[in-house]
């Protein structure tokens, strides 16, 4: 797969972080999103996928 550029990861798990919590600001996800990216395991995988494999301990107690 090809490496996603930075600025474009972070936007898109941003946005994927957004569906799961909508009260946060646009900062705020964006700046989860980038200490996301510092994961060097989640940093592998598509954004959609990092963000899933991240929320998934809070969704699974929901």
């Amino acid at each position: 797969m090809d490496e996603i550029p930075p600025p474009l990861w972070i936007a898109a798990c941003a946005h994927h972080l957004h569906q799961h919590w909508r009260t946060l600001s646009p900062q705020e996800l964006e700046d989860t999103a980038r200490e996301l990216m510092r994961d060097p395991r989640l940093r592998e995988m598509p954004p959609a996928e990092a963000a899933a494999q991240w929320l998934q301990p809070v969704e699974s107690k929901a």
